[in-house]
């Protein structure tokens, strides 16, 4: 029996099942999706462009910059670079607009603002920012950009609402170096919790939320975690093993006047099995997980060495064979159970999530702009790209809405594609068709990638399974 009979790749298969229909509704759910955003760029040829570069990002072309996005299209090159690269429009206005549509659709009083950084390699020196620096993707220092990006996780799933690139202070110091790369004068070096806490801020004024999420670069900071007591806000945030607390609990029970610093590793270890509880989680989109935590109540020190305010100290451990840890602070009142701390520190997940579908479906990281000018429009287009491929996850998966997966995404691709010429000649009106250009190596043919509706509606099957 071959692997297409069995029954787990049956089901599989029709889950993948794409309809006409489908496909039809979604050419038709593009358009309509991007009317919301169009008065964002001034100008009709603007408004093409926009729709070019968002089907093409939608598309399932194998490299996803500007160039191939044209070809895709039946349009000429340098347009569609200039567009993207440096395009007079102003892409915070739609990222405004993409936030305010986030809270209409995915709206929620107890939501989660995930920070997490993301480093994209780079073999030159000339784009905007680029130095060696720690990459996540690599797992070292190497030469990259490096990107703060925040997103809005709920029950339901994620969200991307807003991204700013992160600026080296030698680069920031750099007169030559930024009017080459068009950095605004307003723009100076900032630490990446910095800029987190500014993409916080204006996220705060567009979109509900409860609970702000971020990895060990910015729990690390105590000032991050000041700032955000300032504006009211309750954080869950995760520490280095080696951050350095005082259990204020062990004056309590061992009369001491000053409990020793240690490390948050230490403690955990110190601790009685009995302190331990065992939970059952429900992370975002994820299965159940059963979880051990552990809690007590801290101070750290600040950046002068003087002990700080007062903090829950939690920390999760999976049951896993090879159990992973986390040490947490959070500033939330006491009446905010354990196990929920843990349950909103599980929705830092979504923000890798975000990432995953970005660069894996709409080509996130497929870019060839140096300014920042152009990093920001790509990155502002990636969004409405993942967020449109959001949205109809949620029209037409009805089985699993809230986890991304080719199976309930690829009528998506599909419909980005099946596009007649006709069509698209109406929409760019007297544009005439681009002439064909000398194409790189790794471009495709023009029409090999394309599907019409009757081949999309039967393409449906899952990479792995063919």
């Amino acid at each position: 029996m071959s692997l297409l009979d069995s029954a787990r790749a049956k089901e599989l298969l029709s889950d993948a099942d794409v309809t006409e229909a489908d496909v039809g509704a979604c050419v038709g759910n593009v358009q309509a999706f991007l009317e919301r955003y169009l008065p964002c760029f001034y100008r009709k040829e603007q408004h093409e462009l926009a729709d070019v570069v968002v089907r093409g990002r939608l598309s399932d072309l194998q490299r996803k910059t500007s160039e191939p996005i044209a070809y895709f299209a039946d349009r000429e090159r340098k347009p569609v670079q200039n567009f993207v690269g440096a395009g007079k429009w102003d892409d915070e206005e739609v990222m405004a607009e993409l936030r305010h549509h986030v809270a209409e659709k995915r709206g929620d009083p107890d939501g989660v603002l995930a920070l997490d950084g993301s480093g994209f390699p780079k073999k030159g020196v000339e784009s905007c920012g680029v130095a060696r620096q720690w990459c996540g993707r690599l797992g070292k220092v190497d030469n990259c950009q490096v990107g703060v990006f925040l997103a809005y996780v709920t029950a339901r799933g994620y969200a991307p609402v807003d991204r700013r690139l992160y600026l080296p202070q030698d680069w920031a110091e750099d007169p030559q170096r930024r009017e080459k790369c068009h950095v605004p004068e307003e723009v100076c070096f900032q630490e990446g919790w910095r800029i987190g806490l500014d993409l916080i801020d204006r996220s705060a004024a567009d979109l509900p939320f409860a609970w702000v999420v971020g990895d060990d670069e910015y729990g690390r900071a105590t000032a991050f975690r000041a700032e955000l007591r300032l504006r009211r806000l309750t954080y869950v945030l995760d520490v280095p093993s080696n951050t350095q607390v005082r259990d204020l609990d062990e004056t309590t029970v061992t009369g001491l006047r000053r409990p020793p610093w240690r490390s948050v590793e230490e403690w955990a270890r110190t601790q009685p099995s009995s302190r331990w509880q065992k939970v059952k989680l429900a992370d975002g989109s994820k299965e159940p997980r059963i979880v051990k935590i552990l809690e007590g109540r801290v101070q750290t020190r600040d950046d002068d060495g003087r002990p700080g305010t007062v903090e829950r100290l939690v920390v999760i451990r999976t049951v896993d064979r090879e159990p992973q840890t986390w040490y947490t602070l959070s500033n939330a009142d006491r009446t905010k159970p354990t196990a929920k701390l843990a349950e909103v520190h599980g929705r830092r997940h979504g923000a890798e999530e975000m990432f995953e579908a970005g660069k894996g479906e709409v080509g996130l990281n497929h870019y060839e702009v140096r300014s920042w000018v152009g990093w920001h429009h790509h990155m502002t287009l990636s969004f409405l790209a993942l967020w449109f491929v959001i949205l109809e996850k949620d029209r037409a998966g009805k089985k699993n809405p809230c986890t991304y997966s080719p199976a309930n995404a690829r009528h998506v691709r599909a419909a980005a594609q099946c596009e007649s010429t006709d069509a698209r000649t109406n929409r760019q009106g007297n544009h005439s068709r681009a002439t064909p250009q000398r194409r790189g190596p790794h471009l495709p043919l023009p029409r090999r990638d394309r599907q019409t509706p009757a081949t999309a509606a039967g393409a449906g099957r899952i990479k792995g399974l063919q």
